[in-house]
């Protein structure tokens, strides 16, 4: 039976927001950007983009995986951590500001986890600083061992192994290396990492109720950190059986995941998950040494056990292998002042800290606001009916979404597509309702602001895309042949970007088949309403159709198909209900008019 989950926290939507308050009172070497609460980044207190020589080190993601990431912010390791929501990769604005607050004529470089949120919103921010003359590099890591190839589009998840990145990287950049050579040295380190984890219960996001997934006396193998199904559920086994398994996963000769063979010298890393006590940590080092030595015929030259990267509150460790030599040794044992590598606290507590002003923006363009027009012309009443119809569908269906997602993902859709939903209600007083192209432009703002993850960027593409197409016209009412034009615009962007297609189950798998049916009908002559509530069948089918699909993207990759199959793609399914509730609201308001 599920329960609610017990966390010493206050309002679940701010966990995020007040661990940062709390980091940077414990660290004096660590500060926030003055646009905190919402842009949420913690940077090195000694370093301004304008005075810094070296090249400047950034890593993130969602939070939840404390002290990852932002607990390795410090002097030989990262220069500044973008932290997003729990599990949800951070939006775009935030990482382009750590980059501005830290970025000097050296230039930077992102450590990105390979996760499709976070490969989107990094990627996006790192072409964005580009053309604001940033230099900047990007090394994904993929250190999962868990699975076996292939993976669809999504690849080997990124691990515990990423935080030996970062000192690899961070130590590279502190002794002066150029930009290239410290990509070059963080890229090599990410291709000799490999990581596994077991888990002995299911992590609880705050404010949500504790997963039953897991019963007594199970356990799961080869997890990843956002509380998704593991590769396979076994009984508890002594750790000595747990270990042997892991290491012979990790150096399995038939994967081939990490180049290390007998002989090898290596590190070896055991990472609680977060509910571990450092009891049984220790327990599962002293196992693993004598049987990668005795065993693998490997020789271990530094062994780290704590609590690097975890999962909220969940019970089990991860274990990672690097393949050393004398260059990583030396990098991972420069000196840092990052608190949570294993070194003590420095510095003294000052009494009161004033926050890093925010630095401007590079961009020549314009951010002059738009506003609502005082009075509405039927365009205007129209766009205003559907996007209020669309946002509330999506407020209603929350729960659902979560549900589904629970199953197939990181139990989060429904929130993330939540707070979209409300932003976008909050802010249409400000819509310039009787320009279209416009409406969907500040439609991708209020979503870019608010919305984080996969979703957050996803929608903030398909709004820029049909923006673009619907800007080219010069006509000043938008005809609906214009709006299935710029529908499909939005899918081909979705798919250059996210890699997905029909088929993937994901969003698209609603969208496609609406766009499909949208254009047939519009060529077959029905009026814009009849063409837009079939279309929005079309899509409530294909949305549904998703549950007979295997994931080629996303989370959903690493779950079986027949959990699958239990529930449709949430995703789609969110697509779908705000796309059906806006074409029945604008039909039963405007009829034939529109």
């Amino acid at each position: 039976m599920a329960f609610q989950g017990k966390k010493l926290i206050n309002d679940p939507n701010d966990v995020v927001t007040e661990f940062i308050e709390g980091l940077v009172e414990t660290y004096p070497g660590l500060q926030y950007l003055d646009g905190f609460p919402e842009v949420k980044v913690v940077l090195r207190a000694d370093v301004s983009s304008a005075a810094y020589d070296k090249v400047a080190i950034i890593s993130g993601g969602g939070s939840g995986h404390e002290p990852a990431h932002a607990g390795y912010v410090g002097e030989g390791m990262l220069t500044a951590a973008i932290c997003g929501d729990v599990f949800a990769s951070p939006p775009v604005d935030s990482i382009l500001a750590g980059i501005r607050a830290v970025t000097g004529s050296m230039g930077c470089l992102l450590i990105v986890k390979n996760y499709t949120g976070d490969r989107l919103n990094f990627g996006l921010a790192a072409e964005q600083a580009k053309s604001e003359g940033y230099k900047v590099e990007t090394v994904i890591v993929g250190d999962d061992c868990a699975l076996p190839p292939p993976r669809g589009i999504a690849g080997r998840r990124g691990l515990a192994g990423t935080i030996l990145v970062h000192k690899v990287a961070g130590a590279a950049a502190a002794a002066g290396l150029s930009l290239a050579d410290v990509a070059a040295e963080a890229k090599c380190a990410s291709e000799m990492v490999g990581t596994m984890g077991v888990a002995l219960s299911v992590c609880t996001l705050p404010g949500q109720v504790t997963s039953d997934r897991l019963g007594p006396g199970k356990m799961e193998l080869g997890l990843g950190i956002h509380g998704e199904p593991g590769a396979a559920m076994a009984d508890i086994q002594p750790v000595d059986v747990v270990v042997s398994h892991v290491l012979n996963q990790i150096l399995s000769p038939e994967t081939n995941y990490v180049p290390i063979t007998r002989g090898n010298r290596v590190v070896l890393m055991i990472n609680g998950l977060g509910a571990t006590p450092i009891m049984e940590l220790m327990i599962a080092s002293g196992k693993a040494v004598p049987k990668l030595q005795l065993e693998h015929g490997l020789a271990v030259d530094r062994v780290y056990t704590g609590s690097f990267m975890t999962s909220l509150d969940m019970a089990g460790f991860s274990i990672s292998i690097m393949k050393a030599d004398e260059t990583i040794l030396q990098r991972l044992d420069a000196a840092t002042k990052a608190p949570y590598w294993p070194v003590g606290v420095d510095g003294n507590h000052p009494p009161a800290k004033i926050p890093v002003p925010m630095p401007p923006s590079r961009s020549t363009k314009s951010d002059e606001s738009l506003s609502r027009p005082p009075q509405l012309n039927q365009q205007g009443h129209i766009l205003e009916v559907a996007i209020e119809a669309a946002a509330n569908a999506i407020i209603n269906l929350r729960d659902s979404l979560n549900d589904w997602d629970s199953k197939v993902g990181d139990g989060d859709c429904g929130s993330t597509m939540y707070r979209g939903a409300t932003a976008i209600l909050e802010d249409i007083k400000n819509y310039p309702l009787n320009d279209a192209a416009e409406t969907v432009n500040e439609i991708g703002s209020s979503i870019r602001r608010i919305m984080g993850g996969t979703s957050g960027i996803i929608y903030n593409i398909f709004c820029k895309a049909a923006y673009a197409q619907l800007k080219a016209s010069s006509q000043p009412v938008v005809t609906a042949k214009q709006w299935a034009e710029a529908l499909e615009a939005s899918i081909t962007a979705i798919s250059k970007y996210g890699g997905a297609s029909a088929g993937y189950r994901t969003l698209l798998d609603a969208l496609i088949p609406a766009s499909a049916m949208l254009q047939e009908r519009l060529n077959a002559g029905d009026g814009p309403c009849v063409a837009f509530v079939l279309s929005s069948e079309a899509a409530l089918a294909g949305a549904e159709s998703t549950k007979h699909m295997q994931a080629q993207a996303g989370r959903s990759t690493y779950v079986s198909g027949e959990i699958l199959a239990s529930v449709p793609d949430p995703g789609a399914m969110a697509a779908a209900s705000w796309y059906r509730a806006a074409a029945l609201a604008v039909e039963d308001k405007f009829g034939a008019s529109s």
